[in-house]
């Protein structure tokens, strides 16, 4: 962020959302709103990078796996506390890359902690989730 602020022809807006796109064939304008005062403003604007994923919606796994401070889902060494496993994992075994707190229960994608919130990254970890998910299904 701080990179992108310092380019002259780009402004970041934090804390912001956009509420609308305005144009005539092509993008020239974009409304924002505040999430703190709710106040509105069209900014002209000729691009937009749109980072879908940047908010978890995890609350419903509420109390099933664990999640960060900010709602994501840990995965695999991420889930290791000076060595040691997670509280209550049963297998004898480290978490897979992409597995859960829950053993058997993996993530991919924007979801998942550290992950680079970018579609190609997500499809790739679903692959992976997937050969994961055969060699836990191995195990039993």
């Amino acid at each position: 962020m701080e990179q992108l602020a310092g380019i002259g022809n780009i402004t970041v807006r934090t804390c912001c959302t956009v509420a609308g796109a305005h144009g005539d064939g092509h993008l020239e304008a974009v409304t924002v709103q505040d999430a703190d005062t709710g106040q509105r403003e069209t900014l002209p604007a000729s691009h937009l990078f749109v980072f879908i994923g940047g908010a978890p919606r995890t609350g419903w796994l509420d109390g099933a796996v664990a999640r960060d401070e900010h709602g994501f889902i840990p995965t695999g060494p991420a889930l290791l506390t000076d060595g040691r496993r997670p509280p209550g994992w049963r297998p004898d075994r480290d978490p897979y890359l992409l597995e859960t707190s829950l053993p058997g229960v993996f993530v991919a994608g924007d979801a998942r902690s550290d992950s680079v919130k970018r579609v190609a990254s997500a499809v790739g970890e679903g692959a992976m989730a997937v050969t994961l998910v055969h060699r836990y299904l191995g195990e039993r």
